[in-house]
């Protein structure tokens, strides 16, 4: 299912009764003939429901009350097609607790120079009306998404889209729950938090799950189940013909990720759960294969498939990357490129093209894939249970594209944006992971070290298809700051913006 079918965006224009009864029936019926236009240009990934025009304060609370008690809408457009008197939307705006973008557009494209005439003027007064409507927002400290431009023109609709699909990763994270098996490594400050703030601000709920549960799962797991997704595996992926062999270690160990994968799936279904952390310190009791009450490694295999279906994923109990990963998921939902959960894993120094290696231990998204991946087994020695174990081996598409991160810094979350461009890797012969190799915008010494100044962590988010568009507004929708590093970065205006944000957020907070 695609996650954008459940959802819906409604249209309110906004107009008064000055006019008459004549004017108001052409509004209604420019604005239905808008919005049908809109739906049928192929361009917006939600629908848009016209849900009339607002003439009174009254009529204006009321939509806007609905608004907020509608599970389908995840957003509200609101286009002044006459003048419309800002009071009148007051009691409507303190009300919304839905995302809001204003449509600065016009029915007609161009002036119609040889037959407009005073009612035509008073009808389309979109120049004026906007401008009204965008004081009071602007007034009453009312976040939204501004676009301007024709709503036929294709770059209006882009700017539209981008928006509604961050307003459906909004709505999604609304009932988000994370579930984090085992806690984060051990004196480890930026994959932790205040969980009571996140969900606060950005809506999803972080709950412990102890390894002992999962394996209550675990335990009931059918030996047909796993053989029947050991054939998926094999099917799927390139691979040794080897490792089809029942009788090889090899083969064990590709079986018992494909039980820990049936765990998980089953444990997140059970309880709702959107995603999910791992941490190789608490992998269960005992090793599976002396009396299945524990993994025999870390479940890298699992994750990498999870994060393809959509859960949100955090290495060593990094909540914050779970729940930015399932975000960027939902966003990212009908594009080609693909999404992943990566880390800063090493350098490679090489002038111009110095750039930094893009892995984890096992668990990078196959979706990022510039082919089919390859099903391999080797030993990982991290973690309590040193191992041979499986994992999907791979290098990432070249292309550009943009990661972030979400750090607590105490008094605010910040948002870190970095345009990056992945370029080719070479064989790792010795490190069967996947993995991607990328050059920071706007080259490495200035994006690596404009990360480091913001607080950036060693894991983020990253998207090929997702622009900074998308994180400027999800910042707006969340009220978070939000730091973006790109082609025109430079250390000493980077420097400049984090301390004039940091005077913000601390006059902020003592103004509250």
């Amino acid at each position: 299912m695609n996650v954008f079918d459940q959802y819906e965006v409604w249209f309110v224009t906004g107009a008064q009764l000055l006019y008459g009864g004549d004017a108001v029936i052409a509004v209604d019926n420019h604005s239905n003939q808008m919005v049908e236009g809109l739906n049928a240009s192929g361009q917006l990934p939600v629908k848009v429901v016209y849900k009339g025009t607002a003439n009174s304060s009254k009529e204006v609370e009321n939509v806007f009350k609905a608004a907020n008690n509608d599970e389908k809408c995840i957003g509200v457009i609101t286009w002044m097609h006459t003048f419309s008197p800002a009071k009148m939307w007051i009691h409507g705006l303190q009300q919304l607790k839905k995302p809001l973008l204003h449509l600065h557009t016009q029915f007609n494209k161009e002036i119609p120079w040889d037959t407009m005439d005073m009612d035509f003027m008073n009808l389309n007064q979109s120049a004026h009306g906007d401008r009204e409507f965008g004081h009071i927002c602007t007034r009453m400290r009312i976040r939204r998404k501004v676009v301007v431009g024709h709503w036929q023109d294709k770059d209006t609709q882009h700017k539209i889209a981008v928006w509604m699909r961050v307003c459906a990763a909004w709505a999604d994270s609304q009932d988000m729950l994370i579930i984090r098996f085992g806690d984060q490594m051990n004196n480890v400050a930026v994959t932790d938090g205040d969980k009571v703030e996140a969900e606060q601000r950005m809506g999803y709920h972080v709950d412990y799950c102890p390894v002992s549960e999962l394996m209550s799962y675990h335990k009931q797991i059918k030996d047909e189940e796993v053989e029947a997704l050991v054939k998926v595996y094999f099917d799927s992926y390139e691979h040794d013909n080897a490792l089809e062999d029942k009788s090889t270690e090899a083969y064990r160990k590709i079986w018992n990720s494909a039980k820990a994968e049936l765990a998980l799936r089953a444990i997140l279904e059970a309880k709702g759960a959107k995603g999910f952390t791992t941490n190789f310190d608490d992998l269960g009791d005992v090793d599976v294969d002396q009396t299945g009450n524990g993994f025999d490694q870390i479940p890298g295999l699992a994750s990498q498939r999870l994060m393809a279906e959509g859960y949100g994923f955090g290495a060593e109990g990094d909540w914050k990357s779970a729940a930015l990963y399932r975000s960027v998921w939902v966003m990212n939902q009908g594009m080609p490129m693909g999404c992943s959960f990566l880390e800063d894993y090493t350098l490679n120094f090489d002038g111009a093209n110095s750039s930094i290696l893009q892995a984890h231990m096992l668990e990078v998204c196959p979706l990022i894939a510039d082919a089919k991946p390859r099903l391999e087994v080797h030993f990982l020695g991290i973690g309590i249970r040193k191992s041979q174990t499986a994992r999907l081996v791979f290098t990432s598409k070249q292309g550009k594209g943009v990661t972030a991160t979400v750090v607590d810094l105490g008094n605010r979350f910040r948002l870190i944006v970095n345009d990056v461009e992945c370029i080719q890797s070479k064989p790792l012969p010795k490190l069967p992971v996947a993995s991607a190799l990328w050059i920071p915008m706007p080259n490495f010494e200035v994006g690596a070290g404009a990360w480091i100044l913001a607080g950036g962590t060693h894991h983020s988010c990253f998207s090929y298809d997702l622009t900074s568009e998308y994180w400027e507004d999800y910042a707006e929708i969340a009220g978070i700051e939000m730091v973006h590093i790109n082609k025109d970065t430079t250390i000493g205006e980077f420097k400049k913006e984090l301390r004039m944000n940091e005077v913000y957020y601390m006059l902020n907070k003592a103004l509250m």
